[in-house]
C-alpha cells in the first residue's frame, strides 16, 4: 500500500507549531537567558537567514525565466479572442488589488496596531552568521529584460533562444519544487520560533487571524462581485452557476495549484453552457494570467504587515506594485505559492519589505494559498462566460455538453 505524504498546507501548519513551541519554551521553562535555548533560536534564524539570502538570488532568475518563456507562448498564440480574454483577466486582477486596498485602507488601521518588540531579545537571538550574495541583477531590471526577451521570442522565428530561456526556466522550476518548496516549513518554523522567542507571538497570531479572515472573506465577495457583474453582462443568471464550480473550487483547495485543476474547471466550464472551443481556451489560459484571489491575498496581507510593523501603506505605494502584480505573476510557476515567489521582488523594491517582513507575507500567503488558488480558477469562470458572450457563442452550449 503506498504511504500517503503529508500535503504543504499540512507541513506548513505543522512548521508554524513546532516554532511556536519550541521559541515559547524559554518562557515557559524559564530558560531564555539560558546559552543552551539561545542556540537553539539562533540556529533557527540563521537558517531563515541564508534560506532568505538564497531566495532573493534566484528570485530575478525566477522572473526573467517564467515571464520571458510566459510572455512568448502568450505571444504566439493566434487565437482571435486572445487580447480580449488577456485583458479581462489583467482588469480582474487590477480591480481585485485596487478593491482590496480601499477596503483595507477602510478596515485594516482599526485592526492591526504596531507590534512593538523590546531592545533585549531582539538582540539575544541573531544568526550565528549571514552570507552575502548579490543577485545578479535587480528586480526592475529582471522585469525589463523578462519583457525584451519574450517580447522579443514571440515574434522571432527562431527557437533557439527560447529553448535556452526554457531549460533556464526548467532549472528554475526544479530548484523551486525540490530544494525551495520543501524547505519552506523549515523557513516559516524558524521564522515563528525567533518571534515566540522575542515574545511577539500572541500579537502576531492575532494579525494573522485578523488578515487571513479578511483575505477569505474579500475573496468571496470579490468571487460573487465578478458573477454578478458577468450576470448583468450576459443577461443571464451566472450566480446560480457557481453550484456548479464547486468541484474545481474544492479542487483548487486540495491541489494549491491552478494549473493542476485545469481538467476539473473545464468540466465545470462546459456543464455551465460555455461552448467547448471557448472552455478549451479560456480556462487554461485564465490559469496562467488571472490571479485576482493572490492579489487580493498580498495586497491586504502587504498592508496589514506594515501597519504591524509601524508603516503606512499608501495609494503611490501600492498603484505601481498592484499594475506591476498583475504583469510579474504571468506564467508563474504552477506550484503552490508560486505568486508570491514571483511577487518577492516586487514586494521588496516597491514596497520596501525588510527580511522579517518577507518572511511574514511568505507564511500568510502559503498559509492561505489554497483559497487563494481557488478564487483565482472560479474567476476564470467568470471570464469565460464573458468571452462566450462576447464571442456570440452563448447558445445551446449546455446542449452541446450533453450530447458528448
Amino acid at each position: 500500500m503506498k504511504e500517503k505524504k503529508l500535503g504543504l498546507l499540512t507541513k506548513l501548519l505543522l512548521g508554524i507549531l513546532s516554532g511556536m513551541l519550541i521559541g515559547s519554551l524559554g518562557s515557559l521553562l524559564h530558560i531564555e537567558n539560558t546559552i543552551v535555548f539561545k542556540s537553539i533560536v539562533r540556529a533557527f534564524a540563521t537558517f531563515t537567514s541564508l534560506f532568505s539570502t538564497f531566495l532573493s538570488f534566484i528570485i530575478p532568475l525566477l522572473i526573467v525565466s517564467f515571464v520571458a518563456v510566459g510572455l512568448a507562448d502568450l505571444g504566439k498564440k493566434a487565437n482571435k479572442l486572445f487580447g480580449v480574454t488577456l485583458l479581462i483577466a489583467y482588469l480582474s486582477t487590477i480591480i481585485a488589488g485596487f478593491t482590496a486596498f480601499v477596503l483595507g485602507k477602510g478596515i485594516l488601521p482599526s485592526l492591526i496596531k504596531p507590534i512593538e518588540t523590546t531592545e533585549i531579545t531582539a538582540a539575544s537571538f541573531e544568526a550565528f552568521f549571514t552570507i552575502t550574495a548579490d543577485p545578479i541583477f535587480g528586480v526592475m531590471t529582471a522585469l525589463i529584460l523578462a519583457f525584451l526577451l519574450g517580447l522579443g521570442m514571440a515574434n522571432s522565428k527562431s527557437t533557439a533562444l527560447l529553448n535556452c530561456v526554457r531549460d533556464l526556466q526548467g532549472i528554475i522550476s526544479a530548484t523551486l519544487n525540490k530544494v525551495i518548496i520543501p524547505l519552506i516549513p523549515i523557513h516559516i518554523a524558524g521564522l515563528f520560533c525567533k518571534i515566540a522567542a522575542e515574545g511577539e507571538l500572541l500579537p502576531t497570531i492575532k494579525m494573522f487571524i485578523k488578515l487571513y479572515v479578511m483575505i477569505l472573506v474579500f475573496q468571496w465577495g470579490y468571487i460573487l462581485l465578478q458573477f454578478i457583474f458577468t450576470s448583468v453582462f450576459t443577461k443571464e443568471n451566472q450566480v446560480k452557476k457557481l453550484k456548479n464550480i464547486i468541484p474545481a473550487y474544492v479542487t483548487a483547495l486540495g491541489t494549491q495549484s491552478s494549473a493542476s485543476t485545469i481538467p476539473v474547471n473545464l468540466d465545470c466550464a462546459k456543464k455551465n453552457g460555455i461552448k467547448s472551443d471557448i472552455a478549451d481556451f479560456v480556462i487554461p489560459l485564465g490559469a496562467t494570467i488571472h490571479l485576482a484571489g493572490d492579489t487580493i491575498c498580498l495586497v491586504i496581507g502587504a498592508m496589514g504587515i506594515m501597519l504591524a510593523n509601524g508603516l503606512t501603506p499608501t495609494l503611490s505605494m501600492f498603484t505601481p506594485f498592484i499594475f506591476m502584480l498583475g504583469v510579474t505573476m504571468v506564467a508563474a510557476p504552477g506550484v503552490p505559492g508560486g505568486g508570491v515567489m514571483a511577487a518577492l521582488g516586487l514586494i521588496t523594491s516597491l514596497l520596501g519589505f525588510t527580511e522579517p517582513m518577507q518572511q511574514l507575507i511568505i507564511s500568510l500567503h502559503f498559509s492561505q494559498d489554497s483559497f487563494g488558488t481557488a478564487c483565482n480558477v472560479t474567476g476564470d469562470q467568470a471570464i469565460a462566460a464573458l468571452v462566450n458572450k462576447i464571442d456570440g457563442s452563448d447558445q445551446a452550449s449546455e446542449v452541446e455538453y450533453a450530447e458528448a
